[in-house]
Formats: C-alpha cells, structure tokens, sequence
C-alpha cells in the first residue's frame, strides 16, 4: 500500500492454492520493483486507530479514571514485541518520540485486522470495501483479477479460519516517514469453480495455512493515524 498510523492502511495477501495463484498474481512476491500499495483506515466503529495507545494507568481499572496525582505507568513502545537493545526496538521507540500515541502492539492488532478484510473482499469480489483500502495503482491490480474472475465465470469462496500469527520483522523511520513489516501466518478453506461450478483449484473442506509479509508505512507527524500497506511478500 511519515507518521505511523494509516490503515491505510490500514493495508495485501498471497493465499495458498486459489489465493497463492489469484492473489499473488496481483501482489505478487517481491522482486524490488514493487508498487506502492496504500491501507486504508479500519472502521472506526470497529477498531480502535492502529498504533494508538490505549493503556490503563496504573491505580485504575478498567472504565475507571485513575487517581489525581498518579502518575501513568507505561512500559516501552519495544515491549512484548521486539528483543530490547535490538534495531527493531530502536526504531519503535524513535516513531514512539515522534507520535506519542503510537502502541506497536495495537498496531499489530489492527494490520491483523486490515489483513482479515483484504483477504476477504479481494475473494468476494467487493470493489466497494477494497477501494479505500489500496492505493490507486494497487486497487486497479484487484479490480482487474475481480473482473477477469468474472468474465470467465469463476467464482472464489473463502474462508477465514484464524490468523495464527501477526509479528513484527523489521522497520525503519526516515525522517518522518516509518515502515513496518510484519510476518502474517493465516489458516484459510479457498476454493475457486469456474462457471459450471466444477472445482477447478483448492478445495471447499481442505485448510490452507499462508504466510505472508506486509510491510505498512506512514507520515508519523501526520494527523491521520492510518497506516498504509506499502509492500508485500509471500512466503513458501
């Protein structure tokens, strides 16, 4: 699909079987010649901004205000998501100076969640959900897979069965600009029939296990909190 936050980007997949082939000919693995793809923002009825901090202060439970005086009690940006001392938590805790409302692990929980609708909307065709997801250049890649499933009269099902795992890799910040990856390990039933109904990959009982990386990117001086999806990869 610089600040931290922009689901984007809130921000694209390889599934295996029907979505390693029918996704990943739109994402495709990285060769450094990628496009920029852009994640739109969660709904925010939905889920809280990716990257905000929403953390309790100490002395005060859940619904509660804490305390006049107390002060708030914040472990660092790094923990619980990256080794101390290693680049990776040098460079969350440079984007945490930036944007104070910046939570890695919120983050996490949010591209996992982009991750899920992306997945989702590309196999059941839906334009509308995917266009403020993808930046331009990237969402004419998925309405033009959608549109050739369609002429051919194939059609995709798939089912979200879990995501196993949403870890960060790797990130950089260059001047006000951060980049995050983060490893996805998903489990997913995908089938695609063409238009007589025969199945023609995948199958409908069969659990696939993908794993993937995408790498997000955002203005962290910026006022939107959205992240987008820069990049992606598939892994075998």
């Amino acid at each position: 699909m610089s600040q931290v936050f922009d689901p984007l980007n809130l921000l694209l997949l390889a599934v295996a079987v029907v979505i390693l082939l029918k996704l990943r000919s739109v994402l495709g693995t990285r060769t450094g010649h990628e496009k920029t793809i852009e994640f739109p923002p969660l709904d925010a009825t939905k889920a809280p901004p990716v990257g905000a901090r929403t953390t309790t202060p100490a002395g005060a439970a859940d619904g509660e205000m804490p305390a006049r005086g107390l002060p708030e009690e914040r472990q660092p940006v790094w923990a619980g998501v990256a080794e101390e001392g290693s680049e990776l938590a040098k460079v969350l805790q440079r984007i945490a100076q930036k944007d104070p409302s910046f939570d890695a692990r919120h983050f996490l929980q949010g591209a996992g969640t982009a991750y899920e609708m992306i997945v989702t909307a590309f196999a059941e065709g839906d334009k509308k959900t995917l266009r403020p997801l993808l930046t331009r250049d990237v969402y004419k890649g998925f309405a033009g897979a959608i549109d050739e499933r369609r002429k051919k009269g194939e059609e995709l099902s798939l089912r979200f069965v879990s995501l196993d795992e949403a870890k960060l890799a790797r990130g950089n910040l260059r001047g006000n600009r951060a980049n995050l990856t983060v490893k996805f390990v998903s489990q997913v039933i995908t089938a695609l029939k063409d238009k007589e109904g025969r199945i023609i990959e995948g199958a409908p009982d069969e659990i696939t296990v993908v794993k993937d990386v995408w790498t997000f990117t955002r203005d962290v001086t910026s006022r939107d909190p959205n992240w987008k999806l820069a990049a992606t990869e598939a892994q075998e």
